[in-house]
Order: C-alpha cells, then structure tokens, then sequence
C-alpha cells in the first residue's frame, strides 16, 4: 500500500482533473478518444510515464492518454466511488492489501486470460496472490518492495564479520558487533523495534507457518501454531542478544528507525532501501557505509521468504476501453518500463529482470529477497487489520515484555483476527 510509494525519487507529475469522481473517458466531439490512468503519487518516475504515454499515443492515432495522478490519502473510498460510478477511469494502481476488496466487489476486470501478454510468466509471487480472486486474476504485478537486513560495513570489517548466511550465523555477528563495541553503551548491534510485524512475518514463513489459512472466501487465523511460537521465540532472541533499546510497544516508526540508524550508534536494521537515504539526511557519509544481505534463513545458504509489498494494476470491470488499457498494460508491464521501475529503486512486478536494481548494495541485496516474495492473506478485510488495532502488534508487545507467556500472546491475537476477518 501507501508505504512502499516512497520508494520512486524524483517524481512529480501534472495531473488532470477528471469530471466527477469517474475518469470520464470514451470518444469527444472531434471523435478523439481517450483513456484515463489513475496511478499513485510516488509510483512511476516522470521520466517512465512521459515516455510510455507518448509511446503509447503514437501506436495508437487519435487516442489521448489522460494521466491523473492520485494521492494514497482517501484514495479507497475514491476507488470505491469511482469503480461503482458509470465512467470510471480505465487503468487503475491498486495497493497490494486493497486489490481482494474490489475484487471481491466485481468491479475489475479478469485478466487471467491476457496473462501470457502481461508478462504473466514473470510476475512477482506475492503480488500475484494479492491480486487473484477465485480462480480469477483482478491485478496484474506492477511493482514491489521487501525488507533487507541493513548493515554497516565498516563496523562488519572492523568486528571480523562476514554476511550472514544462516539464522545462527545472524545471531553470531550481533555477539560480535556488541563485544567490539562494548565500550559504548550506546551502541545497539541491531535496532529492532518490538512492533516489526513484517519481519516477524518472515520468521513464521520461514518456520512453515503462516497467519490465516482461507477455505473458500472464508479466512480463518493459524495464530496459535507450533510455528509462529517458535518465530516468537526467534524474535525475542534477536531482542535479547542485541540489548536493542527499541521500545517493545511500538513499531519501526516510533520512532523512525531510519533517523535512529543515522545516528552512528546501530550496526543494523530490518528495513527497506529507502530508509538508508532517510539515515543519509542526518550523516550523509552513511550511505556509502551501509550494505544490506536478505533475512537468514533457519536453514543455512538459503533466505526466509519476505513481505511483498507493493502495487498492482487493474482494469475498471465498467470502462469503455478495456482494449485500450488492456494495449496499455501490455506497454507498462514490458521489459523495456519494468526496467526503468527498477532503475528507480523498486522490484519490478512483471519482470525478473533486476539488474539495474542490483547497482547498489541494499539494492541487490531486496532483488535477491524478493525471489522468495510472499504476501498476506488476501483477504478483502485485511486492511481493517493493518489500519486499526492489528493484533500482531499487540502478541509481539505482550510476549516480548512477558505480559503474556506465548500460548496465551497467540491465542488472543488469534481471536482479535478472526474477529477482523471473520
């Protein structure tokens, strides 16, 4: 969703006012026809688009592109005024966590059948599963990001510390990193926050669990399992080794692990690319120190799977130009735009292409991550889960402050979940 548009640097666009809350396309007075697109602030570079659309308008005379640049603020219930309407636009960026909603509402075209022509035999995992519905395809990939583990390599060289290829392996260069900076009581070898709930996604995917489990349309929490108590307990082992002074009852945003790392006292994260930029704005000598390498797995030389988050594209089941957008999307989803997404710093959605995400360390190092993408359940309720009082936060605070051994922290939340997806 909304968090991964900040990927995209430098994009800035003029967007056209639709009439009402539809894109009001179809075929004006001189007999020009046109074809709105409603893409998110921050999503693709101007540089992408402005090439793309003239493109676009030149293999296809007489059409023009309205281009409507949409902010993520809102934009559910403007989506979902727009898709109920008579003209809605024609080519729609959907957050991964809001594609089941309107899928589930019939108001998107099923594009399973183009797949072949959207590059279907390269699309990302994760945002493939966001954007099937029984049996059907409502979202074609568009572009993701994933979580790295972000380190710094001059605090690696100096500790003796080589990149991590197993759990244990992680768990070895954290007593590392703290013993070679034991004479600062500052220093945190890794800055965990005891809300990160995507990373601990990534333990319990690794344990061969997952969060629900979904029975027709019916989504049902697998909370309580074997395999996320033992993620549990990997989690707070990375608390406890670390010493980390990240509170237990917040997440990596309060406060910005980015402005934390920054500070010179961390020698990693679990985070996205774009936060090394953000660390950047208070020691801009950090940029050049930091690396990344992909969430260890408990199995040794292989990565845990990751949280796919991201973007996908979608075609209006009401607009007047399903062939026009159906051409556009073959246009954006191939290999020649895929890789200028990447070049802007993001996976690209229906490519396996990565080379010029790979031009950076942190960068290769979610290119490698993403090859083991996953999502969450997709549900149509889900971003109830993420926008209210998610009851994955509330287990991690509990367990790790030992309010509540885990037995209890996961059946609690398992019942808060049902209750949001039931």
């Amino acid at each position: 969703m909304k968090a991964w548009a900040k990927a995209a640097t430098g994009v800035a666009a003029v967007a056209l006012l639709a009439t009402g809350c539809g894109g009001g396309s179809g075929t004006g007075a001189s007999g020009e026809r046109s074809l709105t697109v409603w893409l998110m602030n921050g999503s693709a570079p101007t540089t992408l688009t402005d090439e793309l659309h003239k493109e676009f308008q030149d293999k296809h005379p007489g059409v023009k592109i309205k281009y409507e640049i949409q902010q993520w603020t809102g934009i559910q219930d403007k989506l979902t005024t727009a898709l109920a309407g008579n003209q809605p636009p024609d080519v729609v960026e959907l957050g991964n966590t809001q594609n089941p909603k309107f899928s589930k509402a019939g108001v998107l075209t099923d594009l399973a059948a183009d797949a072949s022509q959207l590059g279907g035999g390269q699309w990302l995992e994760g945002l493939k599963q966001s954007g099937g519905w029984q049996g059907k395809q409502y979202g074609v990939p568009f572009y993701a990001a994933n979580r790295s583990v972000i380190y710094r390599k001059d605090l690696f060289d100096k500790a003796g510390i080589k990149e991590p290829t197993s759990r244990a392996e992680w768990l070895e260069a954290i007593r590392k990193l703290k013993a070679a900076n034991a004479s600062d009581p500052e220093f945190q070898p890794l800055y965990l926050a005891g809300q990160n709930w995507y990373s601990l996604l990534s333990f319990i995917w690794d344990e061969g669990g997952d969060i629900a489990k979904q029975e027709g349309e019916k989504f049902t929490s697998t909370l309580e399992s074997a395999e996320v108590k033992s993620a549990l307990e990997f989690y707070k082992q990375l608390v406890e080794v670390s010493g980390t002074k990240a509170p237990k009852d917040a997440d990596e945003q309060k406060p910005e692990q980015a402005g934390v790392y920054g500070q010179g006292k961390v020698g990693m994260i679990i985070g996205l690319p774009w936060e090394v930029d953000t660390a950047a704005k208070t020691d801009p000598s950090i940029k050049a120190k930091s690396a990344a390498f992909p969430i260890p797995s408990k199995n040794a030389g292989t990565t845990a799977p990751v949280f796919q988050g991201g973007s996908n594209l979608a075609i209006p089941a009401g607009s007047k130009n399903s062939d026009l957008a159906k051409d556009y999307l073959k246009l954006l989803t191939s290999a020649k735009y895929q890789a200028q997404l990447a070049k802007s710093g993001m996976v690209p959605g229906t490519s396996k292409d990565t080379g010029e995400l790979e031009s950076s360390p942190v960068g290769a190092a979610m290119a490698k991550a993403s090859r083991n993408g996953r999502a969450v359940p997709a549900s149509p309720k889900w971003s109830t889960v993420e926008e209210g009082q998610n009851p994955l936060k509330d287990m991690l605070t509990a367990y790790l402050t030992g309010a509540k051994d885990a037995t209890r922290a996961t059946a609690d939340a398992a019942a808060k979940l049902n209750g949001l997806l039931g």
